[in-house]
């Protein structure tokens, strides 16, 4: 299973932008070892995130699920708020960004990356 996006997914990801704000949830699942390199990874986004107006909103590990199809299995959640999936996509092609997703890529066995519009509530 891939844990980075591609160019496609990208295109996609901006094709079908309904517009406003974005919540990207991140399920993760670390390669034996891979915590320690996702969390320096976490550690060294902070700038990036600030020069596109994002912010951490949650990050933590998992704990026990109640509800959930058999094999279903992620160590930690990730949430994270743009203001647009333009503020995102212009994070991730940040050549300085792209020198750190590395510690993304080695940390990770399988993920799930997927964009959130919050619903008029």
């Amino acid at each position: 299973m891939p844990v980075d996006p591609t160019g496609a997914d990208l295109k996609r990801f901006l094709a079908e932008d309904p517009g406003g704000p974005v919540v990207m949830l991140n399920l993760l699942q670390f390669r034996e070892d891979g915590a320690s390199s996702y969390r320096e990874y976490t550690e060294r986004i902070g700038p990036f995130l600030e020069k596109v107006g994002g912010e951490v909103i949650h990050a933590g590990d998992l704990g026990t699920a109640l509800v959930a199809p058999d094999g279903w299995s992620w160590d930690a959640l990730l949430l994270v708020r743009y203001p647009s999936r333009q503020a995102f996509s212009q994070m991730v092609a940040d050549p300085e960004y792209q020198q750190i997703t590395g510690l993304r890529t080695a940390a990770l066995d399988e993920a799930v990356l997927q964009a959130g519009v919050s619903w008029p509530i």
